[in-house]
């Protein structure tokens, strides 16, 4: 399936669609197990088809947390104690 229509489905059409790629390589498994080698393309495309819905809603669900929890950005990391201790410590010497 294309990605512009896989990102155009709403969450409930986005894991019905997972779910059904899934029954259906399930069963072209269960096929190649028996012998009949039709359809063995077709493994690849759905395996992929799963992957990007799964990847799909994976990005939903992150954009849904951190429009909830907005993390401050550029503030300035802890300043280090080390190089104050070293330099205490040759004062002293």
């Amino acid at each position: 399936m294309e990605l512009d229509k896989l990102r155009n489905q709403t969450d409930e059409e986005l894991t019905a669609t997972a779910n059904s790629a899934a029954e259906q390589l399930f069963r072209l498994r269960f096929q190649k197990t028996l012998g009949n080698q039709e359809g063995l393309k077709k493994l690849r495309g759905l395996k992929l088809d799963i992957a990007r819905a799964k990847t799909i809603a994976r990005q939903r669900s992150l954009a849904a947390e951190q429009a909830a929890n907005p993390v401050a950005k550029h503030t300035a990391p802890a300043k280090s104690t080390r190089t104050e201790r070293k330099n205490a410590q040759k004062v002293q010497a």
